[in-house]
């Protein structure tokens, strides 16, 4: 993806605000220890040094990298775009030919970014000999965005623990990542509560096939709730046990489903109609999988009040109640969550929601999982109804109408208001609540 301009045709000038390498060496001192990589090799080349352990030689020293494109002429037949180079100030910013240009991929992203511009602007897609002011500050932005959105990819993909990676994308405006979000991969307790550990565990040699109430789900006077693809045979409102830390099976165990996190790659992206951020899969996802679960910090009932209050004034959605047996804690995943932070609502969902118990089996604090409820098309938004009402099979699964909405969507936990809804499905409710 780097673009490099190759030769000393044109040197550039070290900023006079960066002292050069050679001399913080000679002091007996070293750069900071935050630098990356490609910082130290834009250190280098300021300073004129080569440096072997970081691939900077006499031949490279003053290739340059491009960070991204500012504007675009054409003069004649030839085509100049005006470089910001990786490492230096706007004020080094040069026009170049497009010959000495190598970062393909930059080029094709900025001419269509250059090109959907034009066409939302002007109804027509190919540049003009000069762009005007607006445009190319438009395609500064655009470019600044993207390079924002990659670092919090990056970021994101070094904090989760789950095997399915993470990509973002906003084709839609120029919003850049969510200011106060941080990515966990499990629950985050908050004050005053306590999560109790599991003081026993099976000793199946098979648990798929162990005898009625040997496994965990018998021991807990619950049916076995998968399947050997590990696809949930339950129907929903029954709850999930799974085998915990103290079971005698292995990794493998066919009754280790949820707690094996995320296995599909997903993409975080803008939506084009005013729902904010989304969550689509990159892979096909068969009915009954397990797909996410819901994470975020558990708080009591009396804290969501107080902070309910404040998310109304905000339109957030990120309050979701733990009413499984009584209505004493919620999970608010507003701040602290993965990737389910940004999964939308529909009346139409392809996502159902499941309580499980794995390490802790107070029923006060069941685990929430999302489980498909069909085959879901690669490139297909992710979606579950934030209003969910499951139709009684029993007794026990009366317990787990989903109060989501109840508890943020917006206002306090106790008072809903009336949200229009923008799912544009068929079976559209119109409103949320």
């Amino acid at each position: 993806s780097s673009g490099v301009r190759v030769g000393n045709r044109f040197p550039l000038r070290p900023s006079v605000h960066q002292k050069p390498l050679g001399s913080l060496l000679l002091q007996g001192c070293s750069v900071c220890c935050k630098s990356s990589w490609n910082q130290l090799q834009d250190l280098c080349r300021l300073a004129k040094l080569s440096c072997p352990a970081l691939g900077i030689s006499k031949r490279n020293l003053y290739d340059f990298e491009v960070e991204y494109l500012c504007d675009y002429k054409k003069i004649r037949e030839q085509e100049y775009y005006l470089v910001k180079w990786r490492g230096y100030p706007d004020s080094e910013s040069t026009w170049e030919p497009r010959q000495n240009l190598k970062c393909v991929r930059i080029l094709k992203q900025f001419h269509k970014d250059l090109e959907r511009e034009l066409l939302r602007r002007h109804h027509r897609s190919k540049p003009p000999r000069h762009l005007d002011p607006s445009l190319a500050n438009y395609l500064v932005q655009k470019a600044k965005q993207r390079r924002a959105l990659r670092r919090w990819e990056q970021e994101l993909n070094a904090k989760r623990s789950h095997l399915g990676r993470i990509t973002v994308e906003n084709e839609v405006d120029l919003d850049g990542p969510p200011r106060a979000f941080v990515y966990i991969n499990e629950y985050r307790v908050g004050e005053g509560i306590t999560l109790n550990q599991v003081a026993v565990g099976c000793e199946c040699q098979d648990c798929l096939w162990a005898p009625a109430g040997g496994c965990c789900p018998g021991a807990s006077l619950h049916k076995f709730a998968y399947n050997d693809q590990g696809q949930v045979r339950l129907r929903a409102g029954l709850p999930i046990y799974e085998c915990n830390s103290r079971c005698r099976c292995g990794y493998d165990c066919p009754n280790r489903v949820v707690q094996k996190g995320i296995r599909y790659d997903l993409c975080i992206f803008r939506t084009d109609d005013g729902r904010g951020w989304g969550v689509r899969t990159l892979e096909k996802i068969r009915k009954n999988s397990f797909v996410m679960e819901y994470v975020g910090e558990i708080i009591t009932s009396e804290e969501a009040e107080r902070r309910g209050q404040i998310y109304d004034r905000q339109g957030a959605t990120y309050l979701f109640d733990l009413d499984y047996v009584e209505d004493v804690y919620t999970v608010d995943a507003a701040y602290y969550g993965n990737i389910s932070h940004f999964v939308n609502h529909s009346c139409d969902p392809n996502l159902q929601v499941y309580n499980v118990f794995i390490d802790n089996l107070d029923e006060r604090l069941p685990r929430i999982a999302f489980f498909a409820t069909r085959t879901i098309r690669a490139g297909e938004e992710l979606t579950f109804d934030y209003n969910m009402q499951v139709d009684p099979v029993d007794m026990e699964s009366t317990r787990m109408d989903s109060n989501f909405g109840l508890a943020g969507l917006p206002g306090s936990p106790k008072k809903r208001v009336r949200i229009e809804c923008k799912c544009g499905t068929e079976s559209c409710r119109k409103y949320l609540f």
